[in-house]
């Protein structure tokens, strides 16, 4: 499934004591790690401690670091695991601070730092030499001979990671930047990064945007406060971020072995890069050559995947950040629509309302738009038009909601029209098929845009981003409007929306009336109601929960997510509403019905993208309409 799970720690250690700090390695490594873990990163100069000083100017201190990472490497040559460990290392009358990498016995490579800080609190230029090209790109190391030395990129099948050290992380140009454009997926760094107020913020920010400027995964470990603390303190701080997002973070402080485990989703880093062609165009660009140290390791079934998957990546985690993303998203959509009613001279919308879900968030975005241009509400034309299958709950929902809202509200029936249509095309109308629903679908669309043209204004569409995915819309009904507010917001995060108005902008009958709308189920209402007047017709119970529909979406354009990971990850997201095969099901349909549907999409009308999604044909996808799904669901059957 292309998941790397990485190790961060910062272990216990006794300053310029190197078999002290060499055997509390190897109880990390021995006894602490899960077996899933491919590759541990300790911090800086993790074999003597940050601290020593003028000790690193001593014999006994730099031979005992070369002995102990012979040592590692002979306790460790069992394991397929990749170590990297941080040492002080003699080259051609020089010290350099260094960070050495080691597999299954070997040092694959030596890694010195680039950028010594010598201002404020840090004097590392009195000890160490900052590493440049010149140096040579070899290190002789006992017991190992020449060794590959400098700008390193290590790689294999699986991943492609490079190593850079403290303070090169905040270097304008950090190493990262030239390793990641040339291929490097993970970066590991380790850091002795001292403790002083505001300085864990500023280096979780500086993880975090260097993970998502080089489309890749950060792994940060540094010293804790075992070393010396005769002017600083050092809090142990481990950090491992993805693209950007923050995948695990340990609480600091720890005066014993700290450990810090995540699943790194390789595939994703990947799958962005291959679409991100400004990322693309830079990598000729990096500073200078790496060289490339290859490596194996056995590809082995993940054991434990603790990754925590979100089951709805539309919607944002903290409830914290909901009321912020709501206000966002309601602007971008809202300032779409008023550029375009700017410029097309216009003041006038038309809306089909209906009660549900998507019309009133249309209508809420058209309120939003009207309340910057201080136009009236009643240049909001909304129209509610019962068919066969609307339900006193939905239609008594949409007559409430724009009379609170003192919308211009007018009913027309489609019974009549719909019944004339059927004779005119000599339709059964007690044959519910596909004819039957599309031509009450068409009549609404049509008397909408009959109405715009009379009253000067024009029509806004409602579908939402999870129905143009699916293809459940009409074609030229309810699929075809003048501007479409809801094109790339889905179904999950339509739900999250509505809920914000109901809790957040409005009181009283309002919030009644909309939460109410959030409890009924999705349905287009176009086949005949119960005796009861109770709703038959729910779309989740045809095409599948749309919850799961927006995961597979989300994943399967974000970043080209194959589906038997799509399965995978979802089964672990969902394990506790969804079975495997329940899933399976609904994603067979979902991969038929967003290629069968494309056709659909190619003549969908102008619309704001929104999020990081869109299915637009001028945008974020070009798929042609006949396209074969037969690759995509193989492995499901």
């Amino acid at each position: 499934m292309n998941y790397i799970k990485a190790a961060a720690v910062s272990p216990e250690l006794r300053v310029a004591d190197v078999a002290y700090n060499t055997k509390e390695i190897l109880h990390v490594v021995r006894n602490r790690l899960s077996e899933d873990v491919r590759a541990v990163l300790f911090p800086e100069l993790s074999l003597t401690g940050y601290t020593p000083a003028d000790l690193f100017f001593t014999e006994d201190l730099l031979h005992a670091s070369e002995e102990a990472l012979r040592l590692i490497a002979e306790e460790t040559k069992e394991l397929d695991l990749i170590l990297v460990v941080g040492l002080p290392l003699r080259h051609r009358n020089r010290l350099y601070n260094t960070g050495a990498v080691l597999h299954k016995g070997k040092v694959l490579g030596v890694v010195p730092k680039q950028h010594l800080p010598n201002y404020n609190e840090f004097y590392e230029s009195r000890w160490f030499t900052a590493y440049e090209k010149s140096h040579g790109n070899e290190i002789y190391l006992r017991g190992f001979g020449a060794v590959p030395f400098g700008h390193l990129i290590f790689e294999s099948e699986a991943f492609t990671f490079g190593v850079e050290i403290c303070e090169d992380l905040f270097a304008a140009i950090p190493p990262s930047a030239s390793l990641s454009l040339q291929g490097a997926e993970i970066m590991f760094n380790l850091s002795a990064s001292n403790e002083l107020v505001g300085k864990k913020e500023f280096r979780r920010s500086l993880v975090n945007l260097t993970s998502a400027k080089n489309i890749g995964a950060y792994v940060y470990a540094s010293s804790g406060p075992n070393e010396s603390t005769t002017d600083l303190v050092f809090s142990g701080h481990l950090l491992i971020s993805e693209y950007g997002t923050l995948l695990k973070e340990n609480k600091r402080f720890s005066f014993e072995s700290d450990l810090l485990e995540a699943f790194i989703d390789v595939s994703r880093i990947r799958g962005e890069r291959l679409k991100n062609t400004t990322f693309q165009r830079e990598a000729h660009q990096a500073s200078h050559e790496a060289l490339r140290v290859r490596f194996s390791q056995e590809q082995t079934p993940i054991r434990n995947f603790d990754r925590e998957i979100d089951p709805h990546p539309f919607v944002p985690k903290a409830e914290s950040e909901r009321i912020e993303r709501a206000k966002e998203i309601l602007a971008i959509q809202s300032h779409g629509l008023i550029k375009r009613l700017k410029h097309v001279g216009l003041d006038k919308t038309v809306l089909g309302i209906s009660g549900g879900l998507d019309s009133t968030l249309a209508l809420l975005v058209i309120v939003k738009a009207y309340q910057v241009l201080n136009l009236p509400l009643k240049n909001i034309i909304t129209v509610t038009m019962p068919g066969f299958g609307t339900t006193d709950r939905t239609y008594q929902n949409a007559l409430s909601l724009c009379r609170e809202l003192g919308t211009d509200l007018r009913e027309i029936s489609i019974v009549k029209a719909s019944l004339q249509h059927f004779e005119d095309i000599g339709h059964d109308p007690s044959v519910h098929d596909a004819t039957y629903e599309n031509v009450q679908a068409r009549e609404r669309t049509q008397i909408l845009m009959d109405i715009a043209n009379k009253e000067g204004g024009i029509v806004i569409g409602t579908g939402d981003l999870s129905e143009l995915a699916l293809g459940w819309c009409t074609y030229n009904g309810d699929q075809m409007s003048m501007y479409s507010v809801n094109g790339s917001i889905p179904k999950t995060l339509v739900r999250y929306l509505v809920k914000y108005f109901y809790e957040v902008e409005f009181h009283g009958e309002l919030s009644r009336i909309l939460k109410d709308i959030l409890e009924t189920p999705v349905s287009p209402e176009l086949l005949p109601k119960g005796d009861q007047d109770e709703l038959l017709q729910k779309t989740e119970d045809l095409v599948g929960p749309y919850e799961l529909h927006d995961f597979f979406l989300y994943h399967f354009m974000k970043y080209g997510a194959g589906v038997e990971k799509i399965l995978f990850m979802a089964e672990h997201a969902f394990q506790e509403k969804y079975d495997k095969e329940t899933i399976r099901k609904w994603l067979k349909v979902f991969i038929r019905r967003f290629h069968t549907q494309q056709f659909k999409r190619s003549a969908m009308p102008d619309g704001p993208k929104v999020g990081s999604i869109s299915l637009s044909p001028r945008g974020d996808l070009r798929m042609p309409s006949d396209a074969d799904y037969g690759t995509f669901t193989k492995h499901l059957d």
